[in-house]
């Protein structure tokens, strides 16, 4: 009793990595503990230790390891970032990896959280670019009852708020897409809005990759038999599953918006071009009379039938000003100046 008594006054040492270590019974926070306090305080009755890292080192993600009997693969998995969405299972624990999106400087920033949810604990683990997860954590203790279901609704809780970010993201690139689309059919598209165009289908391209895997999570996580996942939260899943597939289809929306924008600003460029011809060929055709005239009378000929005539020279001028005139009359009937 004094050791529990000594472990709620105590308050913790700020540990590099750490954001937030703290036990729960009810649904209310009792204490923040230490790393080192963390593995007893989950094996109480009716507690469940929440534990934040960013980033952490391998020291510390061995000290949590030896505070919960965590699996070496999903340690070695946790330190290093670059993981497929994912759950795995090792014994009564449960690895889950999934994909964090933000915009950055107009481009689309991606990291990783990892979570390891057992009996009485779980421990997230972000990497790269990711809103801090203090408002899941408020948010969680502003409703004690839902809290009080344990460490499984503490995982649906997080994943909820990594999916829900994904559409602000969405929402940024959809006001930039439709911006785009007006810009390239009212005008001719430049090369930086091709380039653009390309770069947000590649980064739409991963952020479904990111999101679209985390409903076979979702999946696995609505079956039974899984270790600290109550049948009660089967509904939550599902609801996350539901999210993500509306994000699924508002980038698969916007990916096409982008190919035909794309697309009609190649047969933009390509009615420019053949406008172009057009207008290189007419006035080709027009120079081509006084060319042609002044060929011939450029030819070494000593008797030409307007040579010495007095106005044959304003005649030829004349006729040539004419066959021109017309040509241009006819080429902007056709439109093709």
């Amino acid at each position: 009793m004094t050791n529990s008594l000594k472990l709620v006054s105590a308050q913790p040492k700020a540990t590099p990595g750490v954001v937030a270590s703290a036990a729960y019974t009810g649904g209310r926070r009792v204490a923040e503990i230490p790393i080192e306090a963390a593995g007893e305080w989950s094996r109480k009755p009716g507690h469940v230790v929440w534990i934040g890292l960013h980033e952490p080192g391998l020291d510390l993600l061995r000290q949590v390891q030896k505070e919960f009997g965590l699996h070496d693969l999903a340690i070695e998995d946790a330190l290093k970032a670059h993981q497929r969405p994912k759950l795995e299972q090792y014994g009564e624990a449960l690895f889950i990896v999934a994909r964090t999106a933000q915009m950055l400087n107009g481009r689309i920033a991606f990291g990783e959280t990892h979570l390891f949810v057992g009996h009485g604990y779980v421990v997230s683990v972000r990497h790269g670019a990711s809103t801090t997860y203090t408002p899941v954590r408020e948010r969680c203790e502003a409703a004690p009852k839902a809290l009080s279901e344990g460490e499984d609704f503490i995982l649906y809780a997080v994943l909820d708020f990594i999916v829900d970010n994904y559409m602000p993201v969405i929402e940024t690139i959809q006001a930039e897409v439709e911006d785009i689309e007006d810009s390239v059919l009212s005008a001719n598209p430049t090369r930086d809005q091709m380039n653009r165009i390309y770069q947000l289908r590649r980064d739409l391209l991963r952020l479904r990759n990111a999101a679209v895997p985390l409903v076979e999570v979702c999946r696995r996580l609505e079956q039974p038999g899984l270790p600290g996942v109550d049948a009660s939260m089967y509904p939550h899943f599902r609801d996350v599953s539901d999210h993500i597939r509306r994000v699924q289809e508002e980038i698969e929306s916007l990916r096409e918006v982008l190919a035909f924008a794309f697309e009609t600003s190649l047969m933009t460029g390509q009615a420019q071009q053949t406008e172009i011809t057009r207008k290189l060929a007419a006035w080709a055709a027009i120079l081509a009379v006084p060319t042609a005239v002044a060929g011939i009378y450029g030819m070494n000929f000593d008797i030409l039938p307007e040579l010495h005539w007095k106005y044959g020279y304003p005649f030829v001028l004349l006729m040539i000003a004419i066959v021109c005139g017309w040509l241009y009359w006819r080429f902007r009937q056709k439109q093709w100046l």
